[in-house]
C-alpha cells in the first residue's frame, strides 16, 4: 500500500474516532449539536441520544477494523471498508446532507483513489 494511502485513511481512522467520541461520550455536547445541526433539546430526547449512542459505536467499530487493516497492510480490506465509508456517506448526502458525501466520505473518497495508484 503506498504511502498517501496509508496517511489519507489514516486521517479517515481518526474521523471516525473523533466522530464516536461525538456520539457516545459527547452527546449532548454544543460542538455535537453544532457538528451534526441539532439543536440542544433535540440531543437531551433520550431516544435521540440512545440512537446517536448506538450509531458511535458502529463508527468505533469501523475506526478500528480500518486500524487493523492498514496495520495489517491489507489493501483488500482498506478498500472495502473505505467503500463502506463511502457507500454510507452517500446515502447520508441523499437523505440528511447533500454535503456529507463530502465532509464524512471526501477523505475517504481521496484514499480509496490513492489505493489504485502505484
Amino acid at each position: 500500500m503506498n504511502t498517501i494511502t496509508v496517511a489519507l485513511a489514516a486521517l479517515v481512522v481518526v474521523e471516525h474516532i473523533y466522530i464516536m467520541i461525538l456520539e457516545t461520550v459527547a452527546t449532548r455536547s454544543k460542538t455535537t449539536a453544532r457538528v451534526f445541526s441539532m439543536s440542544l433539546d433535540v440531543l437531551s430526547q433520550k431516544h435521540v441520544a440512545t440512537l446517536l449512542k448506538n450509531q458511535g459505536v458502529y463508527n468505533g467499530a469501523l475506526a478500528v477494523l480500518l486500524a487493523v487493516a492498514l496495520w495489517q497492510a491489507d489493501v483488500v480490506w482498506t478498500r472495502l471498508l473505505l467503500a463502506a465509508v463511502v457507500l454510507v456517506a452517500a446515502y447520508g448526502s441523499l437523505t440528511s446532507n447533500r454535503w456529507i458525501v463530502l465532509k464524512q466520505g471526501g477523505l475517504a473518497i481521496a484514499a480509496l483513489i490513492a489505493s489504485f495508484m502505484p
